[in-house]
């Protein structure tokens, strides 16, 4: 298993060899809320075990880079560095922020009245 972490019986592999070195990504940012879509099946066998978790992961629903994050319990900073390569090659696709117009006022308001009784 290559994870980042000390859970369980897995094993330690450092953030830059999952990222070849890399601190940062090449071109793409992502936010923690930016929604990462699978675009293609594409040629998997040059991929890196982590890259091939998020595309497993990215099968069954379209997720937030935060959630993805948490998901397979790496750092985002490795994350963003996966996810643009992910993305240079064809294998995702992401959209911005997730804005959902339909909010109800009233609802927003009672939030934010228990935020503040806080």
């Amino acid at each position: 298993m290559s994870s980042v972490g000390r859970e369980g019986g897995d094993h330690l592999v450092r953030a830059y060899v999952i990222t070849g070195g890399r601190a940062r990504p090449s071109r793409n940012h992502f936010d923690l809320i930016t929604l990462v879509v699978l675009a293609a099946r594409l040629n998997r066998s040059t991929l890196n075990p982590e890259a091939c978790q998020i595309l497993n992961l990215l099968e069954q629903d379209a997720q937030s880079v935060a959630e993805l994050s948490a998901a397979l319990r790496l750092p985002v900073s490795v994350l963003r560095v996966l996810l643009a390569d992910l993305m240079e090659a064809g294998h995702i696709t992401a959209s911005g922020r997730i804005l959902d117009s339909r909010a109800d006022r009233s609802l927003l308001e009672a939030v934010l009245a228990g935020l503040q009784k806080l």
